[in-house]
């Protein structure tokens, strides 16, 4: 077998020089890399490549075809069975399919039922509201919820200076936002509609998913907590800036606590409480 060893500063540079030697192109030689070329630390320690060139010989080169082919073909025979259907995998696709249909169907139901089953009336904050089943406020929201392509259910309840309109739907965890913020947003908007040119002001609530009850007790054990804090460690604890709504339930939370009281501070939207020791 026909060889040459050469050195260059790099492996191409050897391996052109071993070539040449040999008076063979690349493709009719198998190279081994001897030793890698280095270029030291500042030119000090530098090494160059040393490569062994070998010629192939006919027999050599054709088992190496062989070879070639062989290799193609199992890896062609190896991809055709990754993209062959797995049964596993297709019974899998089938039962989150069905998982979801499954789920879109309970949704409907629940809808359905609650179109179905609205109460007369509700008690909210101590008053009997009856339902309503034409409102400014309802022709507003179910616009909004249509141009944001959301889908959701309204049913009014109301007095004359309260109007409370529950939202269900598979939307609904979508219009209430972080922290009920678009659901806020929202409420805002619509008793600007209910109270443009109106003479007596009527207080609008919007309640998606009883979020408004959750939330409104989750608040009333956080005074609960904060005040026993205050007391503990005779500092003020300042909270998160809060709307209207949500400051009132702190205050009347902690009405008539007997170790702190509660006040207001800065200007909308930033506005927030501070719980403090009773001076």
């Amino acid at each position: 077998m026909r060889f040459s060893e050469k050195w260059g500063k790099d492996i191409k540079t050897a391996t052109d020089l071993a070539l040449k030697d040999l008076k063979a192109s690349i493709d009719e030689v198998k190279v081994t890399v001897l030793e890698e070329p280095s270029k030291g630390f500042l030119g000090i320690g530098s090494k160059l490549a040393l490569v062994r060139v070998e010629l192939i010989e006919k027999s050599e080169a054709v088992v190496e075809e062989i070879k070639e082919v062989f290799v193609s073909d199992e890896k062609a025979a190896t991809e055709e069975v990754i993209v062959e259907d797995d049964p596993r995998k297709e019974a899998e696709a089938k039962i989150e399919e069905l998982s979801n249909k499954f789920a879109e169907l309970r949704q409907e139901a629940k809808e359905i039922n609650q179109e179905e089953t609205a109460e007369e009336s509700v008690i909210y904050d101590g008053r009997t509201l009856s339902i309503i089943e034409e409102h400014k406020a309802l022709e507003f929201l179910k616009e909004t919820s249509s141009k944001m392509g959301i889908e959701l259910n309204f049913v009014a309840y109301g007095d004359e200076e309260n109007l409370l309109i529950k939202i269900s739907g598979k939307n609904s965890g979508t219009i209430i936002g972080k922290r009920g913020q678009t659901l806020d947003a929202i409420q805002y908007l619509t008793s600007l509609v209910v109270n443009k040119d109106k003479e007596n002001y009527v207080r609008v609530i919007l309640d998606a998913e009883n979020y408004r009850f959750k939330r409104e007790n989750t608040l009333k054990a956080l005074a609960v907590r904060l005040a026993d804090k205050v007391s503990r460690t005779k500092k003020s604890v300042k909270l998160e800036p809060m709307n209207p709504y949500e400051r009132m339930v702190i205050h009347s939370a902690l009405q008539g606590h007997e170790k702190v009281v509660t006040r207001s501070e800065g200007e909308e939207p930033y506005r927030r409480i501070v719980i403090e020791l009773k001076r």
